[in-house]
C-alpha cells in the first residue's frame, strides 16, 4: 500500500472552489450555494426529527409547543418542513427540550 500526501488543503473559512480554480465570481456563487444547500440539509433532517418525537408521543401540536416552548404555529411550522423559518440552533434547542440529544457525525 502507498502512502499518500496531499500537497493541498483549502484553510477554514477559505473556498475550495477558488482553490479549484473557478473565477472569483464562480467560485464566491458556488461556495454560497454550498453553504446554504448544506444547512438546509441539517434544518431538514433537524426537523424530521422534532416531527417523529411529536408523533411517537402522540402529542398534539399545543402540547409540543409548551414542550419546546414555541408558539404552536412554530410548531406547525416545522412539521410542515418551513425551514427557512428556522436557525439550526433553534431546532437543536427545540430537540433538546423535547428530551432528545443531538450528536454531530462525520461519516
Amino acid at each position: 500500500m502507498s502512502k499518500r500526501i496531499i500537497g493541498h488543503t483549502t484553510p477554514t473559512g477559505g473556498n475550495v472552489f477558488s482553490d479549484l480554480g473557478f473565477s472569483p465570481e464562480e467560485a464566491e456563487k458556488l461556495k454560497a450555494d454550498s453553504d446554504l444547500k448544506i444547512k438546509a440539509d441539517l434544518k431538514i433532517q433537524l426537523m424530521t426529527e422534532i416531527t417523529k418525537t411529536i408523533q411517537e408521543r402522540h402529542l398534539k401540536q399545543e402540547e409540543a409547543a409548551l414542550l419546546m416552548n414555541v408558539n404552536r404555529p412554530r410548531v406547525s411550522d416545522v412539521m410542515t418542513g418551513k425551514a427557512s423559518k428556522f436557525t439550526i440552533d433553534a431546532l437543536v434547542v427545540m430537540l433538546q427540550r423535547l428530551g432528545r440529544s443531538v450528536i454531530l457525525k462525520i461519516a
